[in-house]
C-alpha cells in the first residue's frame, strides 16, 4: 500500500476519536477489568486506553491482549498507554505517549504506519504543534479541572481546545472531567473527553454503563453500541 493511502487510512481511524475516551483504572483482576470496560463500551465509549502503570510486564501483556480481543468484537478504538511495543504486539489501534515516553519517531518505527500515536500536551500548545508536525495523530490537553488521579497535574486553559483545531487532528480533553463539567469542554472544542474515575469508580457494572452514557450524551447523541 502506498504511503498516501496508509496515511489516509490512519487519518480516518483518528477521526473516530469523537466522544467518550475512557481510561482504565489500575486493576490486577483481569476479569473485573474486562467487565468494567465492556460496561463502558455499552454506555457509548468510542475509545478505551489501557493504562496500568504499576502492573508487571506479564500482567500488562495479558490484560492488553484480552482488551484488544474485546475491542475487536465491539468496534471501539483501543489505545495502549506509554508502551509502543505492547501496542504493536497486541494489535491495538494505537499508543498514547507522555513527555517521559519514547518520542514519536521511535514510536512510529515500533507501531508501524497504520496505528495511531497520541500525545499528551498538558497546557502547551507549541508542544502540540511540534507533535503534529512530527506525525502525531491526535493531541490531548489537560488537566482542565482538579484531578484526584493526578492531583499535581498542570492545569490547562480551556481556550487551548479551540486554538488546537488549527492543527487539524482530533483534540482530547482530560483531567477531572465528569458529567457536570464535560459539556463545557465539548462546547469549547474538545472532540473527545477522557475520563477514569467518573466512569470506572463504581462496583456495579450497570452504574459504569450509566456513567458512560451521561458523558457520551454531552456530545448530543445517544450511544449506539450495545453488548448484544
Amino acid at each position: 500500500m502506498c504511503a498516501e493511502a496508509t496515511d489516509a487510512r490512519r487519518r480516518a481511524r483518528a477521526r473516530r476519536l469523537a466522544g467518550l475516551y475512557a481510561l482504565t483504572p489500575d486493576l490486577d483482576d483481569t476479569g473485573l477489568l474486562l467487565a468494567k470496560v465492556a460496561a463502558a463500551l455499552e454506555g457509548g465509549a468510542i475509545a478505551v486506553q489501557y493504562r496500568h502503570k504499576h502492573a508487571p510486564p506479564a500482567l500488562r501483556e495479558v490484560q492488553a491482549s484480552a482488551l484488544a480481543r474485546l475491542h475487536a468484537a465491539r468496534g471501539a478504538l483501543f489505545i495502549v498507554n506509554d508502551d509502543p511495543a505492547l501496542a504493536a504486539a497486541v494489535g491495538a489501534d494505537g499508543v498514547h505517549l507522555g513527555e517521559d515516553d519514547p518520542g514519536i519517531m521511535i514510536a512510529r518505527e515500533i507501531v508501524g504506519p497504520d496505528r495511531l500515536i497520541g500525545i499528551s500536551c498538558y497546557n502547551d500548545f507549541e508542544r502540540a504543534r511540534e507533535a503534529v508536525l512530527a506525525g502525531a495523530d491526535y493531541v490531548a490537553f489537560g488537566s482542565f479541572f482538579p484531578s484526584s488521579t493526578k492531583p499535581g497535574a498542570r492545569r490547562a486553559e480551556i481556550a487551548l481546545l479551540a486554538r488546537a483545531h488549527e492543527l487539524d487532528v482530533p483534540v482530547v480533553a482530560i483531567g477531572g472531567i465528569h458529567s457536570d463539567n464535560a459539556r463545557s469542554l465539548v462546547d469549547a472544542g474538545a472532540d473527545a473527553i477522557a475520563a477514569i474515575r467518573d466512569v470506572f469508580d463504581h462496583d456495579d457494572v450497570a452504574d459504569i454503563t450509566n456513567a458512560a452514557l451521561a458523558l457520551s450524551r454531552c456530545f448530543g447523541r445517544p450511544a449506539d453500541r450495545s453488548l448484544s
